[in-house]
């Protein structure tokens, strides 16, 4: 009878439309509800798989003699009590073929223990694909081909790219430059060092180190040296962004490594000029093979 219901869905009104029979869909259930229940018999390989009756709401089990490929009985739901139920009145049910639900596990083990369980053909190619899949996803970066010219290995960075839009200069840079101007001025005037730091408000051993400084250039380049201090390892960071690698934290480690001394937040700075497309701008490599395509 279950298995009859089944055919009064979609299949069935194609069926009935095929042979030009033209009924209402609750005429064809109740033609469908008569139908004689076919004999079963003795099943010794049973194929169990979910199916639904609305996609990701209202589904079903169908079991299938895996010998004569006939459906044999259908329930609503997942559960394997229903299945245990089943088998429990088909002691000669050897093997039972099954997707990797557990519900359909414990059924199999309380209704049939002398039965023994095994994946279909189609999870077993599924799973095998998942798991793929998920190791490729993690590993996609090393998948792109090497850049033309790219030297082999981490200890020899490659050199940078060519400058394509020069960076806009840093607010504190452009502050001690000013700062520097005005300071000369003063001390040029014969204020004394004291009475330029209360006219610019700053502090006194600020003022020694900017008139002191023969050039803007002396004071900037001590104020930025440790933002410079990943400068030597440019051009790995380079060569392993345009492998796909974007993690400031990973290629912090990775440049540590190769005896960098700095912290990640200076790692940080150097890659904004690649993530703004100012300053060095990456060479756009290979396109890496989707995962998809690899796990296919």
């Amino acid at each position: 009878m279950q298995i009859g219901l089944a055919l009064a869905g979609r299949a069935g009104a194609r069926l009935a439309a095929a042979v030009g029979i033209t009924v209402g869909r609750d005429t064809l259930l109740r033609m469908v509800r008569a139908l004689p229940e076919p004999e079963i018999g003795e099943v010794e390989v049973l194929g169990v798989d979910d199916f639904a009756f609305r996609k990701g709401r209202h589904y079903g089990t169908v079991l299938i003699d895996m010998a004569t490929h006939r459906p044999l009985h259908l329930y609503h739901g997942r559960d394997g009590e229903d299945l245990a139920a089943w088998l429990q009145g088909h002691p000669e049910v050897k093997v039972i073929c099954r997707d990797r639900s557990s519900g359909y596990g414990e059924g199999a083990r309380v209704g049939a223990p002398q039965a023994q369980q095994v994946a279909d053909r189609y999870h077993l190619w599924a799973n095998l694909g998942q798991a793929v899949e998920k190791t490729v996803n993690a590993h996609r970066s090393r998948l792109t081909e090497p850049l033309a010219g790219a030297e082999d290995g981490p200890g020899h960075p490659d050199t940078e790219p060519e400058v394509v839009q020069p960076s806009k200069e840093l607010k504190i840079v452009t502050r001690l430059r000013e700062q520097h101007a005005a300071a000369h001025e003063l001390w040029a005037q014969g204020m004394s060092k004291a009475a330029i730091g209360r006219k610019l408000g700053l502090h006194q051993a600020s003022v020694r180190k900017l008139v002191n400084a023969r050039s803007a250039d002396d004071v900037v380049a001590k104020s930025l040296q440790r933002a410079h201090v990943v400068d030597p390892y440019g051009g790995y960071l380079h060569r392993r962004w345009d492998e796909g690698i974007r993690n400031a934290a990973q290629l912090h480690r990775e440049i540590q490594q190769l005896g960098c001394p700095e912290g990640e937040l200076a790692v940080r700075r150097h890659l904004r000029r690649y993530r703004t497309g100012r300053g060095h701008a990456p060479a756009v490599g290979p396109k890496p093979l989707s995962v998809r395509e690899v796990t296919s």
